[in-house]
């Protein structure tokens, strides 16, 4: 059923698949590919057309976490059926999401799977799911989440779609390139990249930043807007070196950032000191004070030689720290928080042509970025998920580069 010229709404490179999905030649199709490659929006086009093509048949979307649907697969599924012409088709609804075809009362359904009991007590009014969408795959614990997850969703039913849309991970040890590697004669795996992409609908801008990355640090270009995988191990920052910094150097530094991790009996408290060049996006990270049971009188004392009258950006979940810090005299305040604070800021990081830290002035903070990997699953296979331990000088400046981050259009710490 062909509802509006195929040319006008997917991209060439998904013709292909397009006429696979249509015909069931497989059903496990994985979408992988990098920025702007658009392949959550061609899922997000496939899913209304196979559920008229298939009147018996339920669609169910997931996210690893359930607040992360309003602002992503929910409007990008609204998206898909604005696109197509068929708004006035279906009913939209937010408490709890879902969305239904009116002429027949098929619904889309939208789950976070840190709630697994609403899964398990899914009740349709007829039919079966039959179509499944798990967006962003890599931040999913490993394939026996899938499974368990397949078993409690796809049965009941003659045909089924499962699609899976992931930007690959860069480690090849992520559980996600390990899965790829095995042959499945039911799966599709589709790699795209925004290159594919007609140039009218990214826009120049798009296109721009992508040359600056380029030219700026290839690595990171290849992984993010190409979606090469580019790692071996499962190191969250491969941009990382040790760099002496002499006093000289540091006077020379202009514009200073600091940042500040409150802990006190288990964690430490972290302070860093940072010189951004902006010019060649470089972070160098020069001083630090990581200690534990380090009362905020003792901190202020050990800090304020260090900053003198400049400002310190520190984690705004400890207003009361704060508040008595000030008091002390230190010019403080509170980081602005947003959604998804741990990792845009993280990946802020990593775009980074250079993290330099000198490990004899700063060891803490080098020994933790260093060190820093991504989460494991069971299967000791790396996952798209970042640890909350060995982190307290991480974001320590994370809050310190809060508002550089922020003024290049990146919404920070929630």
């Amino acid at each position: 059923m062909a509802i509006v010229r195929l040319s006008d709404v997917v991209a060439p490179h998904f013709y292909a698949l397009h006429r696979d999905i249509m015909r069931h030649g497989h059903t496990y199709y994985w979408l992988e590919g990098g920025r702007g490659s658009t392949k959550s929006s061609e899922i997000s086009l496939e899913i209304p057309q196979l559920l008229i093509k298939n009147p018996d048949c339920h669609a169910v979307v997931l996210r690893k976490v359930g607040n992360t649907i309003k602002n992503s697969v929910y409007p990008q599924i609204q998206w898909g059926i604005d696109t197509l012409g068929l708004t006035s088709k279906f009913r939209f609804k937010t408490s709890p999401h879902e969305i239904t075809y009116r002429k027949t009362g098929q619904k889309i359904l939208f789950f976070g799977v840190d709630d697994p009991q609403k899964i398990k007590s899914i009740k349709l009014p007829f039919g079966y799911i039959g179509i499944a969408w798990f967006e962003e795959l890599d931040q999913f614990s490993g394939m026996e989440e899938i499974r368990n997850l397949n078993q409690s969703l796809l049965r009941g039913g003659p045909r089924f779609w499962e699609f899976c849309s992931f930007n690959p991970p860069k480690s090849q040890n992520n559980w996600v390139n390990e899965e790829k590697l095995f042959d499945d004669a039911d799966r599709m795996i589709h790699h795209s990249t925004y290159l594919d992409v007609p140039r009218a609908w990214l826009g120049e801008r798009f296109f721009e930043d992508a040359e600056k990355l380029k030219a700026k640090n290839e690595t990171a270009y290849r992984h993010e807007y190409l979606g090469e995988v580019t790692g071996t191990g499962g190191a969250v920052f491969e941009n990382v070196e040790d760099r002496p910094m002499d006093d000289e150097l540091v006077r020379n530094f202009d514009k200073l950032y600091y940042g500040l991790d409150f802990g006190f009996s288990m964690d430490p408290l972290a302070f860093v000191s940072i010189f951004y060049d902006a010019k060649h996006e470089d972070l160098y990270i020069f001083d630090e004070l990581y200690q534990q049971k380090l009362r905020n009188s003792m901190a202020v004392e050990r800090i304020r030689p260090l900053v003198g009258t400049a400002r310190i950006i520190a984690d705004s979940a400890e207003p009361k720290s704060i508040a008595e810090m000030r008091d002390l005299g230190l010019r403080i305040t509170g980081a602005r928080k947003g959604r998804d604070s741990v990792e845009h800021g993280i990946k802020w990081l990593q775009d980074r042509a250079h993290i330099y830290i000198d490990k004899r002035r700063a060891p803490n903070t080098y020994r933790e970025f260093v060190s820093y990997e991504y989460e494991r699953n069971r299967q000791g296979q790396f996952v798209s998920a970042y640890p909350d331990k060995d982190n307290h000088a991480i974001d320590a400046v994370r809050y310190a580069m809060s508002e550089v981050m922020r003024s290049g259009g990146i919404r920070v710490f929630k």
